[in-house]
């Protein structure tokens, strides 16, 4: 079973077209639970999810006191999500429930052949501004090629993992914007698959270039040296007998 994993803050005019959404799907695929970290919102969110709980089964809310970011908030996702596999994916309605089902048809496949498997979405024709694509363009190539990890767009929040592999991962505020790469330090086989990427028509986007640059390069120098110190690839322990 799926649980799907959603971070926000002050998205009140997103939260319930998404569920509807999320709930059409979860039709279709395995999904049991829609878990919101509401990240110490200041507008109506906390109250229209309270709402929303009570015709939705399957929703449930968890809430910081403070505001604490996005890393903060998929960690404690993954940590009260019930289920073995887990989505994660922005509340800005951006990322197209639909697509959790190729991520999943994905997931399986892979499974045969790994025992440890992450499937990565890659936003197709985005529909951001020139400068974000562009200013996103230039800082994923700037980590594959620092971090090897062969990955085209982490800035895709659209990402099914198993909550096992989630949870060993080292926690350092921004880690979601490396997770490909950590996972990969790990021994996690990580696919990409193509996914659609919509307009935001609603709220506003809490991020920018100038507010990701300066921090994003401490964080990759950081990710590189947990990279450098990982166990080797196979290794195994055997108690003597």
């Amino acid at each position: 079973m799926i649980s799907i994993v959603i971070p926000v803050f002050n998205e009140e005019e997103n939260i319930q077209p998404l569920i509807e959404e999320l709930v059409a799907v979860a039709a279709h695929t395995p999904i049991s639970e829609i878990i919101y970290i509401d990240d110490a919102s200041t507008d109506k969110t906390a109250s229209i999810l309270k709402e929303m709980q009570k015709t939705v089964p399957a929703l449930r809310v968890v809430r910081h006191p403070i505001r604490a970011g996005q890393s903060a908030a998929f960690m404690s996702g993954v940590r009260a999500a019930g289920n073995s596999v887990v989505v994660l994916m922005d509340g800005d309605r951006q990322n197209d429930p639909q697509d959790i089902i190729q991520l999943y048809e994905e997931y399986q496949q892979s499974s045969k052949s790994y025992p440890k498997v992450m499937v990565v979405g890659r936003r197709h024709k985005r529909q951001d501004t020139m400068m974000r694509k562009l200013s996103s363009r230039w800082a994923n190539g700037i980590r594959s090629w620092f971090l090897k990890d062969h990955i085209s767009d982490t800035g895709c929040s659209l990402k099914l993992i198993r909550r096992e592999d989630y949870l060993r991962l080292p926690y350092f505020n921004h880690m979601h914007r490396f997770l490909p790469a950590l996972l990969i330090r790990d021994h996690v086989h990580v696919v990409e698959v193509d996914v659609s990427h919509r307009a935001r028509v609603a709220g506003k986007s809490k991020y920018g270039f100038w507010n990701r640059v300066w921090v994003g390069i401490v964080d990759l120098i950081g990710v590189k040296w947990l990279l450098n110190r990982g166990l080797p690839k196979g290794f195994t322990t055997q108690e003597q007998l």
